[in-house]
C-alpha cells in the first residue's frame, strides 16, 4: 500500500474524523474510516488505527467504543468533554442574553458546535433563532469584560466614555463627552444585563455602569480605591433587593399576595423569606428593597392580587406615582 501525501497527519486527521462524525447514536465502520482518512489524503491499515485507538483512549482521553451488531463492527467515541445537553443549555444562554451581541451570538455558536458532532451539531441549528431578540449593538462588549478584569486583577483603575441611547436612537456620551474614572471590583448579571460594579471616589459610592454602554475602556496606572466600601457592598444581596440595578432607599416593605402568587416572590427573593398566613388565600412576608419606580412598575404589573401593606411612606409613595401615573394619561 503507497503512503498518502498527508501520512504524518494521520493520528490527527483520525482523532478529527472519529470526533466530527461520530456519536453515541452514529458510528463507523473500519472500511468507512479507512476511507475517510483516504479524503485527507491519508493510508492506513486497521491494525495502525487499532492502535492509535488506544493512543486517544489512554492519553488523549477521547473514549472509543467498540460495538458489534451483526456481522459489522462499529466504533464511535463515547464521553466527550461537553455532553449534548450542556451545549443546548450553553446556546440557550448565548441567545438570551442581551449583553451579547448578533454578530457575536452567531460567532459563539459556532464554535460552541465544535464541542459536539456534526449530527449532534445539526440539532443545535433548531434553536438559532436569535434575529428578534433584543440584543445589544455594542460589539466590544466582550472585550470590555476581558479589560474590567483586566484591571481587578492588577489592582487598577480604569477610564472610560459611557453613553446613552437619544430619541433619535443615537448613542451619545454622558456628561458631554467626558472620561470617567472608576476602581471597578465586580461584574454581574442582572436582567440580563452585565454591569461593572465600581467605586466612584468623587461622589464615595459604589456604583453600577452597563458594560455594553461603555467604550473606550483603558487601565490607568493609578490603584484602586474603595476597597472598605466594596467589602461591605453585598453584590448578591444588592442584585436581589434592587430592581433593574436602579438605586433608591433601601426599605424593608410588607407585601400581601394571594397564595397562587407564591412563585414570583420565592423567585425574586429566594427561599429565604418567610410567608405568614393572613386567611386560607391569602398571606404576607417582608423584604429589604431598594424604592425606586422599577419597584412600583414590578409591584403594579403584577395586578389586584398583589397589595403593599407597609410602611406607610412607602405606601403613600405608590399611591403618588400611580395618580401621577394615570393624570399623564389624561
Amino acid at each position: 500500500m503507497s503512503r498518502g501525501a498527508n501520512q504524518k497527519y494521520k493520528f490527527t486527521y483520525l482523532m478529527k474524523i472519529m470526533l466530527e462524525k461520530t456519536d453515541d447514536d452514529h458510528s463507523l465502520t473500519m472500511p468507512q474510516i479507512i476511507a475517510e482518512l483516504e479524503k485527507y489524503d491519508v493510508t492506513a491499515e486497521r491494525k495502525s488505527i487499532y492502535a492509535d485507538f488506544a493512543d486517544m483512549t489512554e492519553k488523549f482521553g477521547v473514549e472509543i467504543i467498540k460495538e458489534q451488531v451483526g456481522r459489522e463492527t462499529y466504533y464511535h467515541v463515547g464521553s466527550r468533554d461537553f455532553e449534548l445537553a450542556e451545549v443546548k443549555l450553553l446556546v440557550d444562554a448565548i441567545q438570551s442574553s442581551r449583553f451579547i451581541s448578533q454578530t457575536k451570538s452567531r460567532e459563539l455558536i459556532k464554535k460552541i458546535k465544535g464541542f459536539v458532532s456534526e449530527h449532534q451539531g445539526k440539532t443545535l441549528q433548531r434553536q438559532v433563532f436569535i434575529d428578534d431578540r433584543v440584543k445589544t449593538m455594542n460589539e466590544s462588549v466582550f472585550y470590555n469584560v476581558d479589560e474590567v478584569y483586566n484591571a481587578i486583577n492588577e489592582n487598577k483603575k480604569i477610564r472610560f466614555k459611557y453613553y446613552k441611547w437619544d430619541i433619535n436612537k443615537n448613542l451619545v456620551a454622558r456628561r458631554d463627552g467626558e472620561w470617567f474614572v472608576l476602581s471597578p471590583w465586580g461584574l454581574t448579571w442582572v436582567d440580563e444585563n452585565y454591569y461593572m460594579i465600581a467605586y466612584d471616589e468623587w461622589d464615595g459610592k459604589i456604583k453600577s455602569y452597563r458594560v455594553d454602554k461603555m467604550m473606550k475602556i483603558s487601565i490607568t496606572g493609578e490603584k484602586r480605591t474603595g476597597q472598605k466600601e466594596f467589602k461591605d457592598y453585598d453584590m448578591a444581596e444588592i442584585a436581589k433587593v434592587t430592581f433593574g440595578m436602579y438605586g433608591g432607599p433601601k426599605k424593608k416593605v410588607k407585601i400581601r399576595f394571594e397564595n397562587s402568587m407564591c412563585g414570583v416572590f420565592l423567585d425574586r427573593f429566594g427561599k429565604d423569606i418567610t410567608f405568614h398566613p393572613v386567611d386560607e388565600n391569602h398571606s404576607e412576608f417582608h423584604v429589604d428593597v431598594n424604592v425606586s419606580p422599577h419597584f412600583f412598575g414590578w409591584l403594579f404589573g403584577m395586578g389586584p392580587k398583589v397589595k403593599l401593606m407597609g410602611p406607610e411612606d412607602v405606601v403613600k409613595e405608590l399611591r403618588e406615582y400611580v395618580a401621577e401615573y394615570s393624570k399623564s394619561m389624561e
